[in-house]
């Protein structure tokens, strides 16, 4: 019988991980590559691979433990040199499970140099009750760099009947473009019953996520042709909201699916992906 870590041991009785990720591409003859790669355990990464030809990486981050546990910190650093351009996910949604003490930490740090271009896109985080989990992602943008980020965050094992009853989440998203900050954007919820029902917190809903485009200037057709995306994508419009930000786009859902969020935030890179090179993506072989 396999457990889960959550079953294994208390807080107080393990080592929590300390995991490290740095990774840094280049682009070299028309190629994106990355010169170097350096993990600590649970981190490690895949070797890449061009679906779409040399000029985008797709990588993959594991995490080798299956979930998080209070206490648990986990560090990424990344960094594009100048016309580098990544696409970065993750193979299976993230756990974090249930802590009876610390908070479990991830922290990544990615830098943007000069006409680079980064996809963000990891799996769904999945919440347990009771879990306690701070992430914090702070992007520098140099002049010229794109960034494309997604977030989805689940609240409980809702297939099981969970409720995030008990607990804490904290999200810190910070894009900065020199001293000039372009996204801010600090959530939290504590877990209570009453917060989750309220319609000024989640409404019932076990799911919100955040879509981010910065870095562009958000005209009239782009947008006009994002929000026709969003309405051609089935998901209700209740929803789902697209907002314009400061040299960008923000799309926030709050449902009752992850698949429903992913669907729309797929969408709109499509379109984005149609605006920035005249051609829509294949989805990699992970997503299926």
């Amino acid at each position: 019988m396999v457990h889960s870590p959550e079953l294994l041991l208390p807080d107080r009785l393990r080592s929590p991980w300390r995991g490290q990720l740095d990774l840094i591409y280049a682009h070299q003859n028309g190629e994106t590559r990355p010169i170097h790669v350096q993990t600590q355990a649970p981190l490690r990464v895949q070797r890449p691979h061009y679906p779409e030809g040399p000029l985008i990486s797709y990588s993959t981050v594991v995490h080798t433990a299956g979930g998080m546990v209070g206490g648990d910190e986990l560090v990424q650093n990344i960094h594009l040199q100048p016309k580098s351009q990544a696409l970065i996910t993750t193979p299976a949604a993230t756990k974090v499970y249930r802590s009876i003490g610390p908070t479990c930490h991830q922290t990544t740090t990615i830098q943007l140099d000069s006409e680079s271009y980064l996809e963000w896109f990891p799996q769904e985080t999945i919440v347990f009750n009771a879990a306690k989990y701070h992430q914090q992602l702070r992007i520098n943008l140099e002049p010229g760099a794109v960034a494309l980020l997604w977030d989805i965050t689940r609240f409980g094992r809702t297939a099981r009947g969970e409720c995030f009853d008990v607990g804490d989440w904290r999200s810190d998203v910070e894009v900065w473009q020199g001293r000039r900050p372009l996204l801010i954007d600090r959530q939290h919820l504590p877990g209570n019953p009453e917060l989750l029902q309220n319609v000024h917190g989640l409404n019932g809903f076990p799911v919100v996520g955040t879509f981010a485009v910065v870095g562009v200037d958000s005209s009239d057709g782009l947008f006009l042709e994002l929000r026709h995306a969003l309405q051609q994508s089935g998901v209700p419009t209740m929803n789902v909201g697209l907002t314009r930000a400061l040299k960008g786009v923000t799309c926030r859902y709050r449902g009752s699916s992850s698949q429903e969020a992913r669907h729309a935030f797929m969408a709109l890179w499509r379109v984005i992906r149609q605006f920035r090179n005249g051609k829509v993506p294949p989805l990699p072989r992970l997503w299926y």
